[in-house]
């Protein structure tokens, strides 16, 4: 398997989202135009209040500049709870019909008291190995 990293960091009312992709070659197929791509998610309360991860939105761009929105309850099946110092972690994937492309996002966060406030997931990219210099 052969691995791109990328990093994404930020951090939104003390809720830290980082991300790091990878290009899964073993599971695509260049010559049928489909990249496969992974990605692991670090979700970390740094803040002092306990927030319940509840939806997400994420905006897939590929290389073409064709833009795809998605979104729904939670991720991977769950919906964290996290209380200052907890963290939750999971790993999904993206496939794509070009070697590059870029995913950006929220996480829709509720706190213990009903106020809610969309996390920042900070822009990254997907890339094949060697695709851009």
């Amino acid at each position: 398997m052969t691995y791109f990293r990328a990093m994404s960091d930020t951090t939104t009312r003390g809720i830290r989202v980082q991300v790091e992709t990878f290009y899964d070659e073993e599971r695509s197929s260049p010559q049928e135009n489909y990249y496969f791509f992974s990605y692991h998610v670090r979700i970390s309360n740094v803040g002092r209040e306990t927030a319940q991860l509840v939806s997400r939105e994420w905006y897939i761009t590929d290389g073409n500049g064709d833009t795809q929105r998605v979104q729904g309850p939670g991720v991977v099946g769950e919906k964290p709870v996290l209380a200052p110092g907890e963290e939750f972690e999971y790993t999904s994937f993206c496939p794509l019909t070009t070697p590059v492309g870029a995913m950006q996002g929220t996480y829709r966060m509720v706190l213990q008291n009903g106020d809610s406030f969309d996390a920042e997931i900070a822009p990254f990219s997907l890339a094949v190995p060697h695709a851009v210099n």
